[in-house]
């Protein structure tokens, strides 16, 4: 299709560079400035013509009412009033009777008003005025030779002689008419002249406003063409090749079509398109490489999951053959044993059991998120009764005064939460401060979406430095002899907090001991309502395991 421009080789896709023609290509706005300027043009000289011809009609057509037509019923009052003067004298002359002359008398007064009134109006045209003063003229001539004398005469046969006397004084008059008939002629052809002025003027304004519809019409018909051929076609074929390409036929190509600026638009989106069956073969690339990820992922997970089988089974067995025979060993030979010997076997013994408290740290470490992935309702407030009463032990030893809010129902799986309040509360009870005692606080306080718990001690507290430490596998800031532990507590809390879609993390802003701050996505406006029933079944259990069987031991990083 040949472009808006009239180059039918089109430009160049970036727009403003000639084509191969040599013409620069046109856009839109362009072309629409160019067409409203030239419209605006046309149509301003126009509506000039029209306005001049609409004044000029009014112009004639008032000069026409107000005017031509008056002036000429006024010389016809003034002639009606020099005939009826003429009538009066002759009528008194005959009969000498008085009454005859009130004709005479009412024309005086009718020729002057009907005079001034008919050189008012034509006091701006000098052949019109000639005409009147001419009138006026041989009137005053056949009054003074004939009216007035006859109209002086006294009634009877005196007026007959003085008739007789002024014999000539009809073709005084005759004079007088011959003037009124030609001020008359003239008055009514200045009238037709007037009057086909006027006819002109309204041909020349209908012609004129009909050339204005013409022109709005031939503009309205070329802007629907202009549009038509250069935006909407070229739109209609950018769409359909864009539909094309949405469709998944990614390799036809965009035509540019049109202005330079929907030619440019084209070319955007076929480089648009370029780009996305680049991105598209390299997310198929990626999405290969995905697959064999994942597969090999499965593979590790399979392997992993036949480690955790042989470790839980298999590789603990050995550990607690060499603890039980070191024990025999010690029992029935202990006698014949010096205490280095006993060293060595106590040794020996506590290094199979912390291995195999550690096999079991790693056990449940690798279990969150993958064996107990039971997500439920689940009652924080009985999750956290249970766990104090599993941790009742060390907490009575310790002397430690463990208080909690009212705690909300999240969604979770229970046995990983309980397994969080274990680690959290087990971690302050063991690092407490020897100079007093043991006080823990667990919080909770709702923040938009999600609930932010916090739980905060007064022991030996943790320093900023190594706020981020504490929650990696196997970092310990004491000694094994100081506390005891594996180093993986807080990592499993960290693993369970974040599976749970939540975060975790220590205040550097406290003082006098630790708080540890995680948070859990809420459930609802009130996940603290009392009508959200937890889920049926017995609250949560602690987990199996180093986390049951040794509460201090599964301290927190610094352990």
């Amino acid at each position: 299709m040949e472009s808006p421009s009239g180059d039918p080789t089109g430009t160049d896709r970036a727009g403003g560079r000639p084509g191969p023609a040599g013409r620069p290509g046109w856009t839109t706005r362009r072309w629409l400035r160019v067409g409203v300027s030239t419209t605006l043009v046309v149509l301003t000289a126009l509506g000039a013509l029209g306005t001049w011809a609409l004044a000029r009609t009014a112009t004639i057509s008032d000069r026409l009412v107000d005017v031509r037509s008056p002036a000429l019923v006024e010389a016809v009052r003034l002639e009606n009033a020099l005939v009826n003067q003429e009538t009066g004298v002759r009528g008194y002359g005959l009969t000498g009777r008085r009454e005859f002359l009130e004709p005479y008398t009412q024309g005086v007064a009718d020729e002057k008003s009907a005079a001034a009134r008919l050189r008012r109006l034509v006091g701006d045209e000098p052949e019109a005025r000639a005409d009147l003063d001419r009138v006026l003229e041989r009137a005053e001539t056949w009054q003074a030779r004939v009216a007035r004398p006859v109209a002086a005469a006294p009634p009877g046969p005196e007026a007959a002689r003085v008739v007789e006397r002024v014999g000539a004084g009809k073709g005084a008059f005759d004079s007088v008419r011959a003037s009124l008939q030609e001020q008359q002629r003239h008055l009514a052809d200045e009238r037709a002249g007037t009057s086909a002025d006027l006819a002109d003027t309204r041909r020349l304004r209908n012609g004129v406003f009909a050339a204005i519809a013409a022109v709005i019409l031939l503009v309205a018909v070329l802007v629907f063409e202009g549009l038509r051929r250069g935006v909407t076609m070229p739109l209609e074929r950018l769409g359909s090749d864009a539909r094309l390409v949405a469709q998944g036929h990614f390799g036809h190509s965009i035509a540019a079509t049109g202005p330079a600026d929907l030619r440019r638009l084209s070319g955007d989106v076929e480089a648009m398109r370029r780009r996305m069956v680049g991105q598209l073969e390299f997310t198929e690339k990626a999405r290969t490489q995905l697959d064999e990820q994942a597969a090999e992922l499965r593979r590790s997970n399979a392997e992993l999951e036949q480690f955790a089988y042989v470790a839980s089974h298999d590789l603990q067995e050995p550990l607690r053959k060499v603890a039980s025979f070191c024990q025999l060993l010690q029992r029935r030979y202990g006698d014949g044993l010096d205490e280095r010997a006993h060293q060595y076997i106590a040794f020996a013994v506590d290094g199979a059991n912390r291995m195999q408290v550690l096999i079991n740290d790693l056990l449940a470490f690798s279990r969150v998120g993958r064996v107990h992935n039971d997500h439920d309702t689940v009652d924080l407030d009985a999750v956290l009764e249970t766990t104090l009463d599993a941790l009742s032990v060390p907490v009575e030893e310790s002397g430690a005064e463990v208080t909690h809010d009212p705690l909300p129902t999240v969604v979770g799986d229970r046995t990983q939460l309980g397994m969080l309040w274990q680690n959290l509360v087990s971690n302050a009870v063991k690092f407490r401060a020897p100079d007093r005692r043991p006080a823990i606080h667990v919080s909770a306080e709702r923040d938009g979406d999600v609930w932010r718990f916090a739980v905060t001690d007064n022991g030996i507290g943790i320093g900023p430095e190594y706020a981020e430490k504490v929650f990696a596998l196997f970092q310990r800031l004491h000694t094994r002899e100081a506390y005891p532990g594996t180093g993986i507590g807080l990592a499993m809390c960290r693993k369970i907090v974040e599976f749970h879609g939540g975060t975790i993390a220590v205040d550097p802003e406290r003082e006098g001991g630790a708080r540890i701050v995680f948070t859990l996505p809420a459930t609802g406006p009130d996940d603290s309502d009392p009508a959200v029933e937890p889920a049926a079944g017995p609250a949560a259990e602690p987990a199996a395991g180093p986390a049951a069987e040794e509460a201090t031991t599964t301290g927190r990083s610094a352990s």
